[in-house]
């Protein structure tokens, strides 16, 4: 894995799809990198739909089961059309398509492996979505396993607003292997896009008003600036030695970490979280927070997992 390897993003022909496809370009032109179109082809027959093929405007209903060529032929269609309408927008972006057979999330990943992918992109819901509110199958399963960064387009896929450069990078900060990946992360795609980053380290999962009384609040509330100095340059020094153009606001917060980064993130451009689970099962396991963060976010949100060695530690 490097990071002058392509974005791939994961394509199945519905609107969360398009979205991601939308997103994921407009990374890979500000990466300087290819984009690749991936779509994972899990033949299931019969095939039972109200209207097939899925996302098709005047889709037909087929009187009789269909088999498997003509599904994929239009799986390769909207693919190549979906291919076409991204050149056009971007036309000095290097697009290319592939068909992986096998079931999405597994698909994606060695298809991402094979590519040498930098990053990971799949929208928040696909056709087995019930709704934008729910997370898809597949963006669930990617962001418990997938090594490599995996960023869920959440909130629509708008032209680049004008607001955007203002729109801070929201990260997530607790000092565990996962969240400096996060951190680095973070300030890497606040520096590429000239945007600035809010850190955020919430001090526990004990909601504030259950503080009071305990003798924890006081001091918790009272930090001055050189505690919070202290705190943030023992988390974020070595990235912002690194990264020294880009604004930094640092947040210390009495609260729950997930209901902290899910309020500053309300008019984010994007939330950055680490993802680990605890105890013995947290290689199986996502973390509160990023599991929050990717059913709850308003905006994308990009989720980096430990490496083997922290699993192993």
């Amino acid at each position: 894995m490097s990071d002058s390897g392509p974005v791939l993003v994961g394509f199945d022909g519905s609107a969360a799809a398009r979205e991601a496809v939308g997103w994921a370009a407009r990374e890979a032109v500000n990466r300087k990198v290819p984009l690749v179109l991936t779509h994972a082809f899990n033949w299931q027959p019969p095939v039972a739909a109200a209207g097939w093929p899925p996302g098709v405007a005047g889709a037909w209903v087929p009187t009789e089961p269909l088999g498997e060529e003509p599904v994929r032929r239009a799986a390769e269609q909207q693919l190549a059309e979906a291919a076409d309408q991204t050149g056009k927008r971007w036309p000095d972006l290097d697009v290319t398509t592939t068909i992986q057979d096998g079931p999405a999330a597994p698909a994606l990943s060695e298809q991402a492996a094979r590519a040498g992918a930098a990053l990971l992109v799949v929208g928040a819901s696909g056709h087995s979505g019930l709704s934008r509110l729910l997370l898809g199958s597949t963006a669930a399963e990617l962001v418990h396993t997938e090594r490599r960064p995996v960023v869920v387009v959440r909130g629509g896929d708008p032209e680049e607003p004008a607001q955007a450069v203002a729109a801070p990078v929201v990260v997530g900060v607790d000092g565990s292997p996962t969240s400096y990946r996060a951190i680095g992360f973070a300030f890497d795609y606040a520096a590429r896009h000239g945007c600035p980053l809010h850190a955020v380290h919430a001090w526990s999962d004990t909601p504030l008003t259950s503080l009071v009384g305990t003798g924890a609040a006081e001091p918790l509330g009272e930090l001055d600036g050189a505690n919070v100095g202290r705190i943030a340059d023992a988390h974020l020094g070595e990235w912002r030695r690194r990264y020294p153009d880009v604004p930094l606001h640092f947040d210390v917060v009495a609260d729950r970490p997930a209901r902290t980064l899910l309020d500053r993130a309300e008019d984010a451009r994007l939330l950055v979280v680490g993802s680990h689970g605890r105890g013995a099962f947290r290689r199986a396991l996502l973390g509160s927070v990023s599991h929050a963060a990717v059913h709850h976010a308003n905006c994308p949100v990009a989720v980096l997992r430990g490496s083997e060695r922290d699993d192993e530690t």
